[in-house]
């Protein structure tokens, strides 16, 4: 059987499994369990969700199977992700969950654990939780699931968030735009830049329970764009449905994504001494442009695997303030251990005010390098080192690139697939090579 757990929680098409009412009440009593090993007092769990119309029956029925273990669970109702790992700790909590599948259509849900330090579940932690789920002798008694007690603590997050401007910032100028994706980030956006004073048009701020993400938000900031130019913003943000990401649309419509947002914030905080180690960690996915632009101020890239988990994880083994994904997961140690949204969109108004540059000027440092990607279908997985032919092609493309471009070869973790992944200065070069190696490929495992 597959893993219940991927790298952002337990996620499916709501009321399937693993989303049916057992599965989730049986997630809540393995919960309970596992958090309470070692435990000393009652185990308190709060809860947020995104706009999903699936997500408050989810809520009930986890809540049911917690309690059928001796747990019980408040909600902080529709709120971002990023508020429940910050309140989580700070409402002295024992855990937290969000019921949400981020960016994904509304019929897919999700939910999402954060220890009582704020803090993505480990894996290890994941793995006891799945493997009390598994077990036939967990047994949930049978009975509907009733209402969960609730509480506003939107206010305590707001708070949290203001204090990442410095105290006497100056407001800035200009009007921005803000697209909320009809999802959590209409409970809070809206409310944290009128208390700010920074004149904004918020849209994607009307949830119907399905159009959460519909031609809106981070994946589809076309919408976003156009507003900004024809209404003369100053720049546009828009988050996703869950608001742990951001993605911003400079002046002139061009997007601008989480690798430029990276560049701008690292120089920024290099220079004021907040930037530890003078390192940024960045997935595989990043451009082999950021890493170059970020070496040219001075600054290592520490490289992870793909989800902000891990990015997190790195940044806690190497004491680092700044880390991220292209998609527009970005994680500000000094304000929170996961990545926040509108967190994001205070750092780049912050950058953008203390450098004194717009938003498509500081982008402009960020010149993005030539990808080409080849999948390769294979019929059994060897490591590539043992194929002389492969191996040696290999080395000597990397050779070729070194200090200008990239090689990143990968097999799925759900095909039978190798990915080629090339970044250099020339598209048909690295087009050539990248082809080059999948035929040696091909010829050794298709």
């Amino acid at each position: 059987m597959a893993r219940l757990f991927g790298t952002d929680g337990m996620r499916g098409k709501a009321g399937e499994y693993p989303l049916d009412v057992l599965t989730i009440r049986r997630l809540g009593a393995a919960l309970a369990r596992v958090l309470g090993e070692g435990a000393t007092g009652p185990i308190r769990i709060l809860s947020g969700r995104d706009t999903r119309e699936s997500g408050t029956w989810i809520e009930r029925e986890l809540a049911y199977g917690l309690a059928s273990a001796g747990a019980s669970l408040v909600s902080a109702g529709v709120i971002p992700t990023p508020a429940v790992a910050y309140l989580t700790p700070t409402r002295r909590f024992t855990a937290g969950v969000v019921i949400s599948a981020s960016h994904n259509p509304f019929d897919d849900n999700g939910i999402k654990v954060f220890s009582g330090t704020g803090e993505k579940f480990t894996e290890a932690r994941e793995a006891l939780v799945e493997k009390l789920m598994l077990d036939p002798a967990l047994e949930i008694p049978s009975g509907e699931a009733g209402p969960v007690e609730e509480v506003d603590v939107r206010a305590d997050y707001v708070a949290h968030l203001r204090r990442i401007l410095p105290p006497g910032f100056a407001k800035p100028a200009g009007r921005i735009a803000v697209d909320c994706a009809n999802g959590a980030t209409t409970t809070v956006a809206p409310r944290l830049f009128a208390e700010l004073g920074i004149d904004v048009r918020a849209i994607g701020c009307d949830p119907d329970g399905r159009n959460i993400n519909l031609r809106c938000g981070s994946t589809a900031p076309a919408a976003l764009a156009q507003l900004v130019v024809e209404g003369g913003y100053r720049f546009g943000v828009a988050f996703d449905g869950d608001g742990d990401r951001a993605i911003f649309v400079d002046s002139k419509g061009r997007i601008v994504d989480g690798d430029a947002v990276m560049l701008m914030c690292a120089k920024q905080m290099k220079g004021e001494g907040r930037l530890k180690r003078d390192s940024v960690v960045a997935t595989v996915m990043s451009n082999i442009g950021l890493e170059i632009a970020l070496r040219d101020a001075g600054i290592a890239t520490v490289r992870c695997a793909v989800g902000d988990k891990y990015v997190m994880e790195e940044m806690q083994k190497n004491d680092l303030s700044l880390g991220g994904e292209q998609s527009g997961h970005i994680i500000f140690a000094e304000h929170l251990f996961t990545g926040d949204g509108l967190g994001t969109a205070l750092y780049v108004l912050r950058t953008i005010v203390e450098s004194g540059r717009e938003l498509d000027d500081l982008a402009s440092d960020l010149q993005t390098f030539p990808q080409v990607l080849v999948n390769v279908r294979v019929k059994e997985r060897m490591d590539l080192r043992d194929i002389p032919a492969v191996s040696s092609l290999m080395s000597d493309v990397e050779s070729k690139l070194a200090g200008h471009g990239r090689l990143l070869v990968r097999y799925s973790g759900t095909e039978p697939l190798l990915r080629v992944m090339l970044e250099g200065r020339d598209q048909a070069e690295i087009a050539r090579w990248a082809n080059d190696i999948a035929d040696a490929v091909r010829e050794h495992l298709g």
